[in-house]
This record gives structure tokens, sequence and C-alpha cells, in this order.
């Protein structure tokens, strides 16, 4: 029986993706100097280029959940139709959207007992959450059960790996991720943190270098560690927080270092990237662990 699947914008999946596998999105939203605006409206793109530049301007960015209403019409509308819902989520360990969504749902399949409805914490964010929906909705696509797509997202979340970088270390001072000195003294001394996202779903600094060009050869060092053999036949991730160029060369780094064709590059979106800032940088990859 086809289901659906629903993921949140925070999955970072250009519009031709969602669009090619019907996935229906829940948009969190963000709020610039008290405007309140979704980060995703099916059709309409978001001039994200504008939003890194009131970034750089100093603009005061909030960000906070789906908006509940919205969210249980589109969830409801699904099941009445008659459709079995997948719900693949934002990690738990950045978000609160997980548990409101797995709660909604939870409800939700009370009043509608002859659908089948399934959640899972992704444990991910960004591209990372996006490129386990991606595999989901090309396992739903090959005939995969609700039950089979679940069961596969349960046992490879956590191969998963999400590498980052970020350019200006105060923006993560300010979503609290850095001290204020770790913060000042990075920025003066050109020091740049390599992170990543653990099994708890939290994003943790690893180590540090010196040079934006060695933090982003180091997100590929991590890569050759520990991503899964063939490592060409992978298809390969990669967000930017209105970086282009740096993408671009990251992915040519990966291209030479492992022969991967299967590369897809898209922006950083607005709730992420309102706590990541400017310059963030993220390379994603299924591997033998985060």
């Amino acid at each position: 029986m086809a289901f659906a699947i629903v993921t949140d914008s925070s999955c970072n999946l250009p519009e031709e993706v969602i669009d090619q596998f019907d996935l229906s999105i829940l948009p969190l939203t963000f709020m610039v100097d008290g405007v309140e605006h979704r980060s995703y409206l099916k059709g309409q793109k978001t001039d994200l280029k504008q939003f890194y530049t009131m970034m750089r301007e100093g603009k005061v960015i909030t960000t906070s959940l789906p908006n509940l209403k919205e969210s249980r019409e589109l969830l409801e509308g699904l099941l009445a139709s008659g459709q079995d819902v997948l719900y693949i989520g934002f990690s738990s360990g950045l978000s609160g959207t997980y548990q409101a969504i797995d709660l909604m749902l939870t409800e939700l399949a009370g009043e509608y007992p002859d659908r089948t409805v399934m959640s899972v914490d992704t444990l991910a964010a960004s591209l990372g959450e996006g490129l386990l929906v991606y595999y989901a909705a090309k396992m739903r696509g090959e005939g995969a059960s609700i039950g089979e797509v679940r069961d596969w997202l349960e046992a490879n979340k956590l191969h998963l790996a999400h590498w980052f970088t970020v350019d200006d270390l105060m923006f993560l001072f300010r979503g609290g991720r850095v001290s204020r000195t770790s913060a000042w003294a990075g920025t003066l001394l050109s020091i740049k943190p390599v992170m990543h996202v653990d099994d708890e779903g939290h994003l943790i600094p690893l180590e540090k270098v010196r040079g934006r060009k060695k933090s982003l050869k180091a997100l590929v060092d991590h890569m050759e560690q520990t991503a899964n053999a063939p490592v060409s036949e992978q298809t390969v991730f990669i967000t930017h927080g209105d970086c282009l160029e740096d993408a671009e060369y990251v992915a040519e780094l990966v291209r030479e270092r492992f022969g991967v064709t299967d590369i897809l590059i898209n922006y950083v979106d607005p709730v992420i990237g309102a706590h990541s800032g400017p310059g963030t940088m993220a390379l994603f990859f299924l591997a033998s662990e985060r």
C-alpha cells in the first residue's frame, strides 16, 4: 500500500527532489526583526542569499517549531485521504520539532485506527536528515513497505555522517555552542572548528584547524576515514551558508579523492542557518560511524 512521507523543512532538500519523490514538508518558522516567515512554502523559493546578507548585516533572527495547526491539517489530510504516514523528523537533540509532531501523530493514530502511522527521529540535521529522507523515498519507489522503510532508517541513521565547519564562530557563540572567549580567540587567530552531529543528535566540536581551506579539507579527510565502501557509488550531499564556491571546492575534492559522481549541493535553510551563520559548510555521507 502506498504511504506518504512527511519531513521537516530542516531536511534542506531542493524543490526538485521534493517534487520528484512527492514529499510532504512541515515548514519550521523564523523571524527577522519580529516578522514571522515560513522556511518552506510549496512552489515558492526563499531568497536565501538575501537571508544570509541580513545575517551579515546583524539582523535579529530567531527560530521556532512548525505551526502546529497547519501541521495537523496537513497530516490529517493525508490520513483522511486513505494514506498511511511515515514522519521522518529533525533531530530531537537540536529541536523540539520531532517531539511535537510525534505527539500529534500519536493523537491522530487514535482518530484514524485503520491507518498506519510511524515516525523516526533521525537524530540528523540539514541534508543529513535530507539524505535519510532521500533513501527512504527511493525505497518506497522500489516497493518497500512503510515498516521496511522505517526499519531501514532506524538501522542506518547512526551511519549517516555529518561533518560541519563554520566561517565565523560568533554565530555559534550566539547559539550557545561556544564560549565568548573561544569565539573571539578563534576569530582573531582564524581558527575554524570541525564539528559533527553525534549519536544523540547534538552538534559537537571535535577539532580546530587554522584557516578556511584546511577546515574544508578536514571534512573530506573525515570522509576518507569512515565512509562506507565502495565510496565511489555513494550519494553525497553538501550544504552551504551562502558560500557556493566553497561547496563546489569540497565537491571537487570528493570527486577527485573517491570518484563519487552523485553529489547534490544546496543551501542551509534559514532555521539552521540562523544558528550556524554565513559560511557554514557541511558534508553528508554513509559511514561506519557518525
